[in-house]
Order: structure tokens, then sequence, then C-alpha cells
């Protein structure tokens, strides 16, 4: 893709290294978190729905986590599966729910043909990326997007006009303003056709977002 890669493989290696650390704690606090966020499990329904309805349900839960999303998308109809950085936390996915597919992967280079899927998910999982190398990522993930393929990224947003850097318990992350994450996904050749911003779930006071977007 001519993309340096570089400078994002080493500041995943500085997430993958944190986050290997929490998982236990992290599956315990975040597992059934989305039962009591309806904002995000109505825009997670709403993303499983229209992917069902473009006959492709083979969906990449990006930055899956312990995967509890990728089970939630594979009860919603999809043919879900999971990738993360982390291979801790791709051992407790596996684990949790035997039936799924959960490999390691970077998100600047995914494990995943061209124009293979029919969705991704990108749920809170790309926070940890500075600015600058956010764009590569939306790249690859429009790359393995069919054509009608559905991304829904979720995020933290700030009515500041840049994006603000702040101090996560896990690593440091960023907020982003909604309409610049609409510019970068609109920058990787996506369209952005729904967005969903709500009052804050934690006491950092950042919305929460979320943006459905399609590979034309």
């Amino acid at each position: 893709m001519g993309v340096n890669f570089f400078p994002v493989a080493e500041h995943q290696d500085e997430t993958r290294a944190a986050y290997d650390g929490i998982v236990e704690l992290y599956a315990s606090m975040f597992a059934d978190r989305l039962e009591a966020r309806p904002f995000a499990r109505a825009m997670v329904g709403t993303f499983a729905e229209l992917v069902r309805g473009t006959g492709n349900p083979r969906v990449a839960d990006l930055g899956c986590g312990p995967g509890h999303l990728t089970a939630l998308l594979h009860d919603l109809g999809l043919d879900a599966f999971g990738l993360d950085l982390s291979p801790a936390m791709v051992d407790h996915a596996r684990r949790a729910h035997p039936a799924l597919q959960f490999d390691e992967a970077r998100m600047e280079a995914l494990p995943v043909q061209d124009g293979a899927l029919g969705g991704a998910l990108a749920h809170y999982s790309m926070i940890h990326t500075p600015p600058g190398e956010l764009p590569a990522l939306l790249a690859e993930q429009a790359r393995v997007l069919a054509p009608g393929g559905l991304l829904l990224v979720s995020f933290f947003a700030t009515d500041a006009p840049e994006p603000v850097r702040f101090d996560h318990k896990v690593t440091p992350a960023y907020s982003w303003p909604a309409d610049r994450f609409a510019e970068l996904l609109t920058g990787a050749g996506l369209v952005t056709f729904a967005r969903l911003l709500h009052d804050p779930a934690s006491e950092r006071g950042f919305l929460d977002a979320h943006l459905l977007a399609r590979l034309p």
C-alpha cells in the first residue's frame, strides 16, 4: 500500500504490553458493560442489521479484547471473528468463547484479504492511536471491506477543535471532534451516513461517539 507502518507498530507495542498486564481486570469490568449502555448497544444492533442486509455476514471485531462484542455480533446473526494485538487478550477470548475465532493481529496490517468483509467493528479500539497514525489504520479497515461494507467506529468525542490527549487508566488516549473523525473516514474512502453522540458514561466528561460508514 506504500505506507510506512513502523511508527504505528512502535506505538502498538506499548499498547499491547499495557493491555497484556490487565486482561482479567479488563474482562471483569467490560464483559457485560454494553448492557448498561443503551445507545452503544443500539448502534451495534443497527450495524449488525445493515451488515446482514449486504448478504456478506463476515465481520471482524477489531481490537476485540476479551471477545464479548465478537460474541454479541455472533448472537446477532453475523459470522464474526475477533482480532487483537494483545496475545493475552486473544488467549482470554478463546477460553471465554471457544466456538469463535480469535487471532493476534495489528490494526495496520490486518490478516484479511482485500474486500473480504461485510463489516468491521472498532469499538473504542483506536483511542490510543496518535492522530497522525490514525489514517493508516482507517485505510487498512477500508481495504478489507467489500463494496457496500459497513464500518462502525466508537470513540471518545470532544467539543474542542482538535484531538485532545488525556491520561487513560491503561495508556494515554485521545478524544476526537466527531467532524474531524468523519473527515478521516472520508479520506479513507468511506462515506459516513450516521452518527450518534451522547452524554458521557465516565468521569472524564467526554462525549461518547459512534460513526457508521459505508464503503461505496
